[in-house]
């Protein structure tokens, strides 16, 4: 798996309204892409079978991360792991308060950390998969050497547990992330990450079309590969 970038890195199905997950959707059965990554953060449930049906009609049929939002139902859960073989479900902190009703996935839930220097003493990272490392979240919490930099790297020699990642741009002048980079060098900060936050699947998070994240994919595994 170690450096397989191009077959670790996805583009992802994102946004916070209609058109946005249409017009990715259009354009990944127009280049006939068949494995995306989703977020599905924004979308309520009514939106969210819009999404599923659009979905079962589209060229995809692997979706290897999926991340969730609180009010998504095990149900919902078993019918993406099973129709599109869906491994890393990730989460939120404020997830831990909402995590019996996925009884059954509890080892297929992965944690992004917030970004507010605390960690919540009922979040317990080892009662479910692991991490998802967000990049630039672990790039900025770093340079602050904040609690979730310090929660995130006592586990570091326990690599099974850092099993997927989101992926977006960084500001070192505002230390944070960015969900509009303008251009590849808002990913060179990725050249200074420790090899055990890289997980086995690495979705792009950002607010960009499907052809704009393609060209990202290929500048950012140019600089993974350097």
């Amino acid at each position: 798996m170690k450096n397989n970038w191009e077959k670790r890195i996805c583009v992802s199905l994102t946004g916070k309204k209609k058109s946005d997950w249409q017009g990715k959707l259009n354009k990944i059965n127009d280049l006939g892409l068949s494995e995306v990554a989703l977020f599905l953060e924004y979308y309520q449930k009514a939106e969210r079978e819009e999404i599923y049906n659009a979905l079962e009609d589209s060229s995809v049929n692997y979706i290897p991360l999926v991340h969730l939002r609180n009010d998504m139902s095990r149900e919902e859960i078993e019918y993406l792991g099973d129709t599109y073989k869906s491994k890393f479900f990730t989460i939120h902190e404020d997830s831990f308060g909402v995590l019996e009703k996925w009884h059954g996935y509890y080892r297929r839930l992965y944690l992004e950390l917030n970004f507010d220097d605390y960690v919540a003493q009922n979040v317990k990272v080892k009662n479910i998969g692991g991490f998802c490392v967000d990049l630039a979240h672990f790039k900025a919490a770093e340079e602050m050497w904040s609690e979730e930099f310090e929660y995130t790297i006592k586990e570091r020699k326990h690599e099974d547990m850092f099993g997927c990642n989101h992926l977006s741009g960084y500001s070192p002048t505002e230390n944070r992330d960015l969900h509009e980079p303008k251009s590849i060098k808002d990913f060179e900060y990725l050249r200074s990450l420790p090899d055990f936050v890289f997980g086995e699947v690495i979705a792009i998070e950002v607010d960009k079309s499907i052809k704009e994240q393609l060209e990202f994919k290929e500048g950012i595994i140019k600089i993974l590969e350097k």
